[in-house]
């Protein structure tokens, strides 16, 4: 960062300090946006160094992360040390409540179903009150030569191939007797 103070004026302040006197000045309720605080810094000094936008983009990112600032719905903010920390969305968790000391959590019903108790006496099924099997009803066997056994017109599947019959060619000359 030494070389980002040398290529500065000598007039302009190190930009952490250009991006507080900024949100200050600006003095926004919810903050102010990058865009924001870049046309303010230029209005103010006016000769910014050549990557003005890399920079800045550069310092509001190390002071959002240092907790200098507080970057929220896409405005940033000097932080407060009594606010209380933003939530995001979604609903918030229930707050816990301290065990008194000495006391142990133990889990109050383990999770899935229960095994089965041993000793407990058989119960006999239940009995099924209309008589019908539950589920699918079984395949049938076939009887033996198909369905058509009985009616020797039709062929029988093994007989023919499988699909369209391919297309009878008819001669083009075909020779018909007239009677005179």
């Amino acid at each position: 960062m030494a070389t980002e103070e040398v290529n500065n004026p000598p007039s302009l302040p190190s930009y952490p300090q250009l991006i507080i006197n900024a949100i200050e000045a600006l003095n926004d309720k919810n903050g102010s946006n990058k865009t924001s605080i870049s046309k303010y810094i230029e209005s103010k000094y006016g000769d910014l160094p050549a990557g003005h936008s890399t920079l800045l983009s550069h310092h509001l990112n190390i002071m959002k992360e240092s907790g200098e600032l507080v970057f929220w719905k896409n405005n940033y903010m000097k932080a407060d040390p009594n606010a209380p920390p933003r939530r995001g969305r979604g609903r918030p968790p229930k707050p816990k409540v301290p065990l008194p000391p000495g006391m142990v959590l133990s889990s109050a019903r383990p999770r899935g179903r229960p095994p089965k108790d041993p000793n407990a006496p058989l119960r006999s099924p239940k009995p099924s009150g209309s008589g019908k099997p539950r589920g699918r009803p079984r395949k049938l066997a076939r009887p033996e030569g198909g369905i058509a056994a009985s009616s020797t017109t039709m062929m029988s599947a093994s007989d023919r191939p499988r699909g369209r019959p391919p297309k009878v060619k008819t001669s083009a000359f075909t020779e018909v007797s007239v009677g005179q």
